[in-house]
């Protein structure tokens, strides 16, 4: 619904309080929520202490987090000193993640029982997109001892049901743009109707994940060695694409640090990065700010001839997986040699099979392997095999057998680093990072027997010029990374200004632009 209709619902029921309950059952409610343990943070974790018990004489309730709340009861909260307000605010101070629970029970529980309590109206005026079968998995194990529940970003299929709600609604959660902004595209024809014939940007989106001043403190050194890699790699292609002999209007110097780094979508795909970059031209020793779009390749292979097992779709490695959107949140795939990779497959729909997973290193070297049972109905497997670190750098190949025969397989790139601790590498720490686990055991369980087996013959050539790479610096480590990350080509001559290019995160995004707010009270 529109601002308008918002601002007339809450102005006729401004002295009511719209927070949504759980239901009935209060003690399936406290015993889920862990109200009745103990936590306390310490050392970026949650930690679970013991049992405790609710206040006697208390009204526990709880639900959504998400809720409006009048001025009177505001005030209340926050400045009033009676036994219920501050008892209530020691209870929930000892509550899991105080960002979190709390606010699933605070203001329910002291709404009910204060002299306010008459004007709760049970609805947060919201949609909110639950799939408990993908939203419940405990995927925070590692940040607390408790597991908590998550909704789901809406997509397109679930349009029609904004339009099938009977109740008051204004809000829905959740929206985002890096994994659908078609479903806010649509909402927005439903409200406001389509936007102008010809109006840019429409199906893109550019998300900002680094900007100058941040400060390169905020950057990983696996980060920073490839967006310097990227930079380095645009200037190339612009000196190497203009052939005209002494003309070095398209020759470059790169200078400092990234200016900035915006993720790219279009058409709710990622294409990758663009890196804004400082150069000197030197034709005319002038410093220009450039900007480079690069697009990771995906690298996945059916067998060839292809056997006669069907049910795999695709497979990626990557790092923070997100079982919930089913996507890997390090969008690229930026990988260095401390990283901890996750294995991911796509399946369609067949029989019960197991399939072997086999992590081949860049000198061949077997890292791993391990057999997945794939459910009838299974659609996505995932897996993080505890690998010793730190990696070899270089591209790893991982191979997808059924019945011992291979049906895919996929690669990825495990980045050398040029920056430790964000100054650049020193050679006794690219010896360290860069030279593989000690005797090549990425697990206590050596699968050295499986090479000739597998026909992936180890290559003493490969091994000696990884052993000399491990202790590269300076332009010959840059050059190595450069070489690894590779570029194809392009035409400088027609390089456009950012403004004019539609994948430039300088371009024109009207959909996106935002002003002072206009008369009928809207800001585009």
């Amino acid at each position: 619904r529109t601002n308008d209709q918002l601002v007339a619902f809450l102005s006729r029921y401004r002295d009511m309080n719209f927070l949504k309950s759980h239901g009935r059952d209060n003690a399936r409610f406290i015993r889920k929520q862990g109200l009745d343990r103990l936590f306390l943070e310490c050392d970026t974790h949650m930690w679970r202490l013991g049992d405790r018990r609710i206040p006697e004489g208390i009204a526990v309730d709880g639900g959504s987090d998400w809720f409006l709340l009048n001025r009177k009861f505001v005030e209340y909260v926050t400045f009033s000193n009676d036994d219920l307000v501050t008892k209530m605010k020691r209870f929930y101070s000892y509550t899991l993640l105080q960002k979190k629970t709390p606010l699933c029970s605070f203001f329910h529980t002291v709404l009910e029982n204060s002299p306010y309590c008459d004007s709760m109206v049970d609805n947060n005026l919201r949609i909110t997109n639950w799939n408990r079968k993908l939203g419940c998995k405990c995927q925070y194990k590692h940040i607390v001892d408790w597991c908590g529940c998550s909704p789901n970003d809406f997509k397109p299929a679930d349009f029609h049901r904004f339009q099938q709600t009977a109740r008051p609604t204004f809000f829905a959660r959740k929206f985002e743009a890096v994994v659908n902004q078609e479903i806010i595209g649509q909402l927005d024809y439903y409200l406001y109707g389509n936007y102008p014939s010809g109006t840019p940007g429409l199906r893109s989106y550019w998300e900002n994940v680094y900007d100058e001043p941040d400060g390169v403190h905020t950057l990983s050194d696996v980060a920073l060695t490839m967006y310097h890699a990227f930079s380095r790699l645009g200037l190339r292609r612009a000196e190497t694409s203009f052939h005209a002999a002494g003309d070095n209007s398209c020759r470059y110097y790169p200078m400092g640090h990234p200016v900035s780094v915006h993720l790219y979508f279009l058409a709710d795909r990622f294409q990758g990065f663009l890196i804004r970059h400082h150069a000197t031209n030197l034709a005319v020793s002038k410093l220009e700010t450039l900007e480079t779009w690069v697009m990771p390749k995906k690298v996945f292979k059916i067998a060839s001839p292809p056997s006669d097992f069907g049910r795999l779709q695709f497979s990626e490695i990557g790092t923070e997986w997100d079982a919930k959107e089913r996507l890997f949140r390090n969008f690229g795939g930026l990988l260095g040699p401390t990283d901890e990779p996750v294995g991911m497959q796509k399946w369609g729909k067949g029989p019960n099979v197991t399939v072997t997973v086999i992590w081949v290193d860049p000198v061949n070297v077997i890292a791993a392997t391990y057999d997945i049972l794939i459910e009838s109905s299974a659609e996505f497997t995932h897996y993080k095999p505890p690998l010793n670190l730190p990696l070899r750098p270089g591209v790893w190949t991982i191979k997808i057998l059924h019945h011992w025969v291979q049906v895919a397989e996929t690669k990825f790139l495990v980045t050398p680093l040029t920056f430790s601790n964000r100054q650049p590498i020193k050679q006794e720490e690219a010896i360290k990072y860069h030279s593989g686990p000690p005797k090549n055991a990425y697990m206590e369980q050596s699968f050295q027997g499986l090479n000739p087996v597998l026909n992936i013959p180890i290559s003493a050539a490969r091994v000696d010029q990884a052993k000399r790479n491990a202790g590269l610096v300076g332009a010959r480590l840059e050059a190595w990374v450069d070489s690894l990350v590779g570029t194809g080509p392009t035409a400088c001559p027609v390089m456009q200004s950012c403004a004019q290019t539609a994948w430039s995160s300088l371009s024109p995004d009207p959909k996106s632009e935002l002003g002072p707010v206009k008369p009928d009270g809207r800001l585009r």
